[in-house]
């Protein structure tokens, strides 16, 4: 079997299983039950927790260090060529349109291709869609870490036929974390700015 398909069908079923659970467990709605994209968490498995990276200043951080505000948590890669620069996109009008209310929340975009997004790349990324997002890089092992926890995935598909350019399939849900580092609720990719707005003014 192709590498690249390989890798391709274990995302998607990984993808599969993490939705059916999001949806078992009330964090998504049944797809035909409503157009929906977000759910609030009642009885979810546990999502988040301990972590300890760098961020785009080169400072070390731990997740203790986002406690006291919410946290809005993207996985992806800076070399992305569609996904994460739509999301940020988005984040950045979520900031925008919180206006005052924005200093509440914590843009997090979290790397899942640590080897290429060091510090400064991920600082040049973040930094063109809004100086407020948060780009979070780290070790292999620290990387790994913190999408198990948060029940990521993020796997090179063509990296050795490729090691300048590979792409990396990822997880593509934003997660909301209350100011306590506890999930809140799921967002799909495509979530509009103004449903993620008024998810989050909610609990401001």
């Amino acid at each position: 079997m192709n590498k690249i398909f390989a890798y391709s069908v274990a995302a998607l079923v990984l993808v599969g299983v993490v939705i059916t659970a999001l949806v078992l467990t009330g964090a998504l709605p049944e797809p035909n039950s409503s157009r929906q994209r977000s759910g609030t968490i009642v009885g979810a498995p546990q999502i988040g927790g301990a972590f300890t990276l760098t961020n785009n200043k080169g400072q070390v951080v731990t997740a203790e260090d986002f406690k006291g505000k919410l946290m809005l948590v993207f996985f992806g890669y800076t070399f992305c060529p569609d996904v994460c620069p739509t999301e940020m996109n988005v984040y950045a009008q979520v900031i925008q349109g919180l206006g005052d209310k924005a200093d509440g929340v914590t843009p997090v975009f979290i790397t899942v291709d640590p080897e290429r997004d060091t510090v400064e790349v991920m600082d040049e990324f973040v930094n063109a869609f809004d100086p407020r997002i948060v780009g979070l890089t780290g070790t292999n092992e620290q990387i790994a870490e913190v999408k198990k926890a948060y029940r990521a995935y993020g796997q090179a598909v063509n990296k050795e036929d490729d090691p300048d350019y590979y792409l990396v399939d990822h997880t593509s849900f934003s997660y909301l974390m209350d100011k306590e580092g506890n999930l809140s609720t799921v967002f799909s990719y495509g979530t509009s700015p103004e449903e993620i707005i008024k998810k989050i003014s909610e609990q401001l």
